[in-house]
């Protein structure tokens, strides 16, 4: 806080004007550093004058969640606070259980964290964000469900029950939980996620990202960077010709398949699941 700076003697008033900016009132960053939003969460928790109890996306965030979106407002519970530009306050009522303090600040638990995101408009978005905060945490959907009974007729709770339903924290990254997502709505949904596969000998070969390993059929979304980078690269194609030795069929997608051809990916899914005997019926290619 740059009064607290100034008054403490750790700088001037000229060197808070010349070498930092401010992210709120009376809130100051080095000039040039890139904000988080973890650091967004702390910077608006002092302009609160460290009264405010940190919450949504920024207490996400602040548990470690990976994704969230630096540009996105810090969010409080600060419901006496006039509003300001870049902070989003929320009004709530807070059960004690409901809060934690982690290195210094007020933030909701992680189980009322994920029953705020899972309530919010968007099934997918909720559910990308309740695989990160699960994967960051050691909360499940059954600590959230508590918080969803005792709080049963508040706003969004169908949603949250769908969301939690689907949630998985083994998602490495949100195109992960949306290939994950689009395979569930087709009918197909994966039995696990990070699937440790060794082989005669015992020795690990490789982790796939989703599948069935009853029929040994597996499906990895390919970042950028498996494109791109011809070492990656070449390291894929020997993993890949392991796991066909071991007899696993890999479904690879990128992001212009799960964006574009949705469909192209389920029906491919569903192929493999067949020539490997499994008994199910047809997808729903309607997307």
């Amino acid at each position: 806080m740059g009064s607290e700076a100034v008054a403490a003697g750790l700088v001037t008033r000229h060197e808070l004007r010349t070498r930092f900016v401010p992210v709120y009132r009376n809130v100051y960053v080095a000039m040039g550093r890139t904000l988080t939003a973890a650091d967004r969460a702390g910077a608006a928790w002092l302009w609160s004058r460290r009264q405010a109890i940190v919450a949504g996306t920024s207490a996400a965030a602040w548990h470690g969640s990976l994704w969230i979106d630096d540009r996105l407002p810090a969010e409080l519970i600060q419901p006496s606070q006039h509003k300001t530009k870049g902070i989003v306050l929320h009004s709530e009522q807070l059960d004690d259980d409901e809060v934690v303090c982690l290195r210094g600040l007020r933030v909701t638990s992680p189980a009322r964290t994920a029953y705020d995101l899972g309530r919010r408009a968007g099934l997918t978005l909720a559910v990308v964000r309740l695989d990160a905060l699960m994967r960051a945490t050691s909360v499940t959907a059954d600590d959230v469900r508590v918080l969803a009974e005792r709080h049963g007729g508040a706003r969004g709770i169908v949603q949250l029950r769908r969301s939690l339903a689907l949630a998985d924290a083994g998602a490495e990254s949100p195109q992960e939980t949306r290939t994950r997502l689009l395979l569930t709505r087709a009918g197909l949904p994966p039995e696990h996620t990070q699937i440790d596969v060794s082989d005669r000998d015992g020795h690990h070969v490789a982790r796939v990202d989703m599948g069935w390993k009853t029929w040994k059929v597996g499906v990895e979304y390919d970042g950028t960077q498996h494109w791109s980078d011809p070492r990656q690269r070449a390291r894929d194609i020997d993993r890949q010709a392991e796991l066909e030795a071991l007899g696993w069929h890999i479904v690879r997608v990128s992001a212009g398949i799960l964006r574009d051809r949705p469909a192209t990916i389920a029906a491919r899914v569903w192929h493999a699941l067949r020539a490997a005997g499994a008994p199910i019926p047809a997808p729903n290619l309607n997307f």
